[in-house]
């Protein structure tokens, strides 16, 4: 059975900092790509960053270059976002998820486990 569980959300001031991990089991982690999306209430799911399995290239929403980092463990089966500067838009339930292609996508259709949620709130 495969399991995508996310830790690290909270609470935070805007400015400060949180480091959310997504940790896997039940699938060869290192054969798969990770993506961290993103649900604000009211709004769609969007993507955040994302990680390839092949080369650890990765890639960014506008909205957090150069804030967020997205980074891997692959012998702990783990996969982590650095959110730094945060701001109250990045409010959200933050999800990690995984897939098979040796690329990052921004479309969630293409992902096939995906985790439960962690909620991420930045407070003004």
């Amino acid at each position: 059975q495969v399991q995508l569980v996310e830790s690290g959300g909270g609470l935070v001031q805007a400015g400060g900092s949180l480091r959310l991990s997504c940790a896997a089991s039940g699938l060869t982690f290192r054969h798969y790509t990770m993506g961290w999306f993103r649900q604000a209430p009211g709004k769609d799911r969007e993507f955040v960053a994302g990680i390839t399995y092949s080369d650890s290239n990765t890639d960014y929403a506008d909205s957090v270059k150069g804030r967020f980092t997205t980074s891997r463990d692959n012998a702990k089966n783990t996969a982590y976002l650095h959110m730094n500067s945060l701001k109250p838009e990045d409010t959200a339930v933050y999800y990690c998820a995984a897939d098979l292609l040796a690329r990052t996508t921004t479309f969630e259709g293409e992902y096939v486990y995906w985790g439960q949620g962690t909620q991420v709130t930045v407070s003004s």
